[in-house]
């Protein structure tokens, strides 16, 4: 009896939810809410709900949050609410970009090297490792000198730095899943490398693929308002967060804190969202964790 008692309170206490995977849904509910911010702003500039990020001429200059513009205007006349919310569509398309293209580089390159092994997995070793020892931000620093400003620039800058944690991940996991059986089996009814490598094995070795990718998209969101703050990431008129802190420092010592307040709470906002969404799916997705 008190065996059957012990195991149902174990079972019970197994499927508790934990504080990680709650936090999920917290992550997931602000990360959904950016998502439609950067989808609505747009349609909300063209019903005339929204002022147009770049217009200051008609502006006043340092005007508090007032009805007429909610998170007030900065030194140079720009309404604060709109670029605010504008940064954020600047952030997801700059930060998709830089996670797609370390995915789509990483993943292969990772593949390749742990299934074929010899001297193209240790070039493959070598350099990325030298990469992944480079601060991230330092290399998105000397990259965002040499590719400029723009978009996609940007995006470049920060893939650079990702891509050896995606090799990292795909390559061990990789090397620890090619010599199961059903590979064998694979090889011995005559599969190619390419077959075994797209039908067989990539599904295989994915599973932490989306957490690292939500991981990545937070830290690439704060590596792009760091790259803002310096004056390297996008063009200055482009409504970004980074930038808009950097124009907003000389006017805090004057009492003016709505410049830098609303672009920093909704970057920090949304790193939030973005790390506790990838801290719950790195627990639903590995088991020895939940458990």
């Amino acid at each position: 009896m008190a065996s059957k008692f012990s195991a149902t309170k174990m079972f019970n206490m197994s499927n508790k939810p934990t504080i990680s995977m709650q936090m999920m849904w917290v992550g997931l509910i602000i990360t959904v809410l950016f998502i439609l911010i950067a989808i609505l702003s747009p349609l909300l500039e063209n019903l005339d709900l929204l002022q147009d990020p770049q217009e200051f001429l008609s502006n006043p200059i340092h005007q508090s949050p007032s009805f007429e513009h909610l998170f007030g205007t900065n030194r140079q006349g720009y309404d604060v609410f709109s670029r605010t919310l504008f940064g954020v569509q600047v952030a997801w398309q700059v930060v998709i970009l830089a996670t797609a293209l370390s995915l789509i580089i990483g993943v292969p390159l990772g593949m390749v090297s742990g299934y074929l092994g010899g001297r193209i997995d240790k070039v493959l070793i070598f350099f990325m490792d030298t990469v992944y020892t480079l601060p991230g931000l330092l290399l998105s620093i000397t990259l965002a000198f040499v590719v400029g400003k723009g978009i996609l620039n940007a995006a470049i800058a920060l893939s650079i730095a990702y891509i050896p944690q995606y090799y990292r991940v795909v390559r061990n996991h990789t090397v620890s899943v090619k010599n199961e059986l059903f590979i064998e089996a694979a090889k011995a009814m005559g599969a190619n490398t390419w077959r075994v490598l797209t039908r067989y094995l990539f599904l295989n070795v994915i599973q932490s693929v989306p957490v690292l990718f939500t991981l990545n998209a937070a830290d690439a969101v704060l590596v792009l308002g760091g790259l803002g703050f310096l004056g390297l990431g996008l063009p200055p008129e482009t409504a970004e967060w980074g930038n808009d802190l950097r124009l907003a420092l000389d006017a805090l010592p004057t009492g003016i804190w709505w410049t830098a307040f609303f672009p920093g709470c909704a970057l920090t906002l949304m790193v939030i969202g973005l790390s506790l969404l990838g801290e719950g799916l790195n627990e639903f997705v590995n088991p020895k964790l939940r458990n």
